[in-house]
């Protein structure tokens, strides 16, 4: 088979056999086809789409490329269940769910990415923590699941080894925004996982990949029928990203904020919100809860009564991180050289969201690139949330940056992404729906 037969397919918008995904997938794995060849194909997807099917055979071949895990033999006594964003600028909620999720009952067994596009990575803040081992093995990540009941680790090798090269290339290609290939770059390493039930956390705003709620709806409704003909259990969150989530954005600068919400010293209210909203419906989904307004209840202790800091805890010390991370992040994060507050006045009324995590990418904190080396101190920290009015001592946000130079280049682009008015905007939904197989019509 010539695999430019498969682009032509594509491109003059027909609809790829099992045989032709079959032939994509293993070329991806053995890497025997070519970048260009991939970024042809994922551009000819992006522009004319896939079918329900398409997506579906894609999901499973990659899925099935590598390692598959079953916990069936791990001797579990709750559910495996998992949460995965769609990405935006400022989620750090990967850090505070497992743990909280965990102290609840449920194992998750977390596989996540790198940064794509604009949106940070959840593997390379965890690679902010010094000596957290990301990339274990898959004896070390089953140990950890079972006795700490939760592991937050990076794609490695083994697992859906078709997808990790294809979610690079798409990162550098203009191709991340395509609903089937999100879909089935997500559901992938999901499978593979070895998951009983997942919870898709669908952002939707200027700072996320589907900007509008009808394409949220559009990815949820694609995830959970995929997801559904592979036979894993799906609920999605349609979740606000037209502002950054939290109080800051940056690899180390978040990893030193879920600390401080684990601790429950610091709970920014919008992602507080999102957090526990994940969580509950985590513990429905997997049977733990049948009461929602009970699920949040007993996730919110679970951060109040220090069950969850503990967790996170244990889950850094058995992956390789500091014994005493939680009581002392500071003293073990990266720190940038230079910190900057950045002043205006008004009302923060509107954010460019996708631009801030674009000026993140100038500081140094995302790639240009695939395999780009990170500096992980760079970012925004103390971020005013819309509504907000910038007054007196009240920065936009601070600046971590490397040297004066990219301080003020990205003092620049966050002034230049914040509209700002003289009247305080009306508030917005955090979580907008709440979206389940039963709730969606399947394409």
């Amino acid at each position: 088979m010539l695999f430019t037969d498969v682009i032509r397919t594509k491109r003059d918008g027909g609809e790829l056999t099992h045989e032709q995904i079959a032939f994509f997938v293993a070329g991806l794995a053995d890497e025997s086809l070519p970048a260009e060849q991939v970024s042809a194909l994922a551009m000819a997807v992006f522009l004319n789409s896939m079918s329900f099917e398409e997506a579906a055979t894609l999901t499973l071949a990659m899925a099935k490329s590598g390692t598959v895990l079953d916990w069936s033999d791990a001797g579990l006594d709750g559910p495996v269940v998992d949460k995965h964003s769609t990405g935006g600028v400022g989620d750090k909620v990967s850090f505070l769910l497992a743990p909280i999720v965990a102290a609840c009952g449920c194992y998750v067994p977390m596989i996540s990415g790198r940064g794509l596009g604009h949106t940070g990575g959840t593997t390379d803040k965890a690679e902010a923590i010094p000596g957290y081992n990301a990339t274990p093995d898959f004896a070390s990540f089953r140990r950890t699941v079972g006795e700490v009941g939760c592991a937050i680790i990076g794609q490695t090798a083994d697992l859906a080894p078709a997808d990790r090269r294809f979610y690079a290339i798409r990162d550098v290609t203009g191709t991340v925004e395509s609903v089937p290939l999100i879909t089935a770059s997500i559901l992938a390493k999901k499978i593979a996982a070895g998951l009983d039930c997942l919870v898709m956390d669908v952002k939707v705003g200027s700072g996320a990949f589907m900007e509008t709620p009808d394409r949220g709806r559009e990815l949820a409704t694609s995830i959970i029928g995929t997801a559904a003909e592979a036979g894993l259990r799906t609920h999605a969150l349609l979740t606000d990203m037209n502002e950054v989530l939290g109080s800051t954005a940056g690899n180390a600068l978040e990893i030193d904020e879920s600390v401080k919400f684990l601790r429950n010293e610091h709970r920014e209210p919008r992602l507080d919100e999102v957090v526990i909203a994940l969580c509950a419906e985590m513990l429905l989904i997997g049977g733990i809860e049948q009461d929602r307004d009970a699920a949040m209840r007993r996730c919110d202790e679970a951060v109040t009564s220090g069950e969850a800091a503990e967790v996170f805890a244990r889950m850094v010390t058995a992956l390789g991180g500091p014994t005493d991370f939680v009581d002392d992040a500071a003293s073990h994060l990266a720190r940038a050289p230079v910190t900057r507050p950045v002043y205006a006045e008004g009302f923060v009324c509107a954010v460019n969201t996708r631009a801030v995590g674009n000026a993140i990418i100038e500081l140094g904190g995302g790639r240009r690139e695939v395999g780009q080396p990170l500096d992980l101190s760079v970012g925004f920290s103390d971020i005013a949330p819309i509504g907000t009015e910038l007054a007196g001592d009240r920065p936009l946000a601070v600046v971590h940056a490397a040297n004066d130079a990219d301080a003020e280049t990205a003092e620049r682009r966050l002034l230049a992404a914040v509209t700002r008015s003289e009247e305080r905007p009306s508030e917005r939904p955090v979580v907008a729906e709440i979206l389940t197989g039963q709730t969606l019509p399947m394409r």
